[in-house]
C-alpha cells in the first residue's frame, strides 16, 4: 500500500496499517475505496510531516484542530482537488480518526466539526426521446407473460409521458382513470398534489394493460398488481428496467427514475417553460428544476460542436 512513501512515526504507522487490515476485512470495503483511503491518509500524512517540521505521531494526531485540517484541504484545493475529492479526503481522514479514538488514542471531534465542501449538483441523465420511445414500447417489453409486458409498459409509459416518480405511478388506483379524464392529479412528495396531462397513448397503455390483468381490479385499491395479486412493487419495475437494458443496449443510467428526467428534458427542448416543468414535476423549488437547463446547455453545445465550422 505505498507504504514506502508514507512518513509518519512508528506508532502511527503500525494503527493506519491496523486501520486498513479493518477496512480490509471487517468492514469489507471494494478495492477502489480502499486505494482511495489509502492514498488520502498517505497524502495527508505527508503533508502533515511538512506543517509540523517531521513525521507525526498519534500524539501530533491527538493535538490536531479543525485549522489544520483545513489546512491539508486547502493544500489540496490548491493542487486541482475539486470538491468530491476533498469531500473524499475528509471522509477517508474521518475513518481513519475514528478508529484511533475508539482505541482511545485520539478525540476526533475537530474532524467532526468541518463540513464537507458542499457537491455540486450532477446533471441527471435523461434518455434520447429514441430510446426513450423504444423502453415504453409494450412490444419491447421482455416478460412473456402478456398481462405482465403490458404492466410494466403501462408503467414505464407513466412516467415518461407524465413525469411521474416510480412512488407516484404504483400507488395509482384504478378510479383515477375512470370517465374520459385527460389529466392525472398526482399526490407526491409531502402530500403535495398536482395535475398533469394524461396522453392518450399513456392512457392506451393502461386501457391495454387493464384488459390483460387477471386480478379484479377494486376502484379504491391499487392499479399495479404484481404477479401474485399483490400490490407492484418498485424493485420488480427496477428490475425489468435492468433487462430492457441488456436488451436494448441502452447505458447503466437508463433507470426508471432516468424517464421522469426524460420527461423534463423533451418537454424544455420542445420549447417548454421551466415553470411549468416545475409545476408538471411536482417541484417544491424551481431551481431544482433549473437543473435541466444545465443539459440543454450541453445538447446545444455539443450541436454547434459538430455543426458549426468554427468549432
Amino acid at each position: 500500500m505505498n507504504e514506502l512513501l508514507l512518513i509518519a512515526a512508528p506508532d502511527l504507522m503500525s494503527e493506519r496499517q491496523s486501520w486498513l487490515a479493518n477496512l480490509t476485512q471487517e468492514k469489507r470495503f471494494s478495492e477502489n475505496t480502499l486505494t482511495a483511503y489509502e492514498r488520502d491518509t498517505r497524502q495527508f500524512l505527508t503533508f502533515l510531516t511538512g506543517y509540523f517540521g517531521g513525521p507525526p505521531s498519534i500524539k501530533d494526531i491527538e493535538a490536531l484542530k479543525p485549522s489544520d485540517l483545513r489546512a491539508f484541504l486547502a493544500s489540496r484545493r490548491k493542487e486541482g482537488s475539486g470538491a468530491r475529492s476533498l469531500g473524499r479526503h475528509l471522509a477517508g481522514i474521518r475513518s481513519l480518526l475514528r478508529f484511533l479514538e475508539r482505541k482511545g488514542l485520539v478525540n476526533a471531534a475537530g474532524a467532526g466539526a468541518i463540513r464537507s465542501p458542499k457537491q455540486p449538483k450532477s446533471l441527471p441523465k435523461p434518455l434520447s426521446a429514441k430510446q426513450a420511445l423504444q423502453v415504453v414500447d409494450a412490444d419491447t417489453q421482455m416478460n412473456e407473460e402478456p398481462w405482465i409486458a403490458a404492466r410494466d409498459a403501462a408503467v414505464l409509459s407513466l412516467l415518461y409521458g407524465c413525469g411521474l416518480r416510480i412512488s407516484e405511478a404504483l400507488n395509482l388506483l384504478p378510479v383515477d382513470f375512470d370517465s374520459d379524464t385527460t389529466t392525472l392529479r398526482i399526490t407526491g412528495k409531502g402530500n403535495k398534489t398536482r395535475l398533469v396531462p394524461l396522453l392518450p397513448a399513456v392512457r392506451e397503455a393502461v386501457e391495454a394493460y387493464r384488459k390483460l390483468c387477471p386480478y379484479h381490479l377494486d376502484p379504491s385499491e391499487p392499479l399495479f398488481r404484481g404477479a401474485r395479486g399483490g400490490k407492484l412493487q418498485q424493485g420488480i419495475i427496477q428490475r425489468e428496467m435492468q433487462r430492457l437494458r441488456s436488451a436494448l443496449g441502452l447505458p447503466e443510467t437508463a433507470t426508471p427514475h432516468a424517464l421522469r428526467h426524460s420527461f423534463a428534458t423533451h418537454l424544455l427542448s420542445g420549447g417548454g417553460d421551466l415553470r411549468t416543468i416545475q409545476e408538471l414535476l411536482g417541484h417544491a423549488s424551481l431551481s431544482t428544476t433549473q437543473v435541466y437547463t444545465g443539459i440543454d446547455s450541453v445538447r446545444l453545445m455539443d450541436v454547434y460542436d459538430r455543426a458549426h465550422p468554427r468549432a
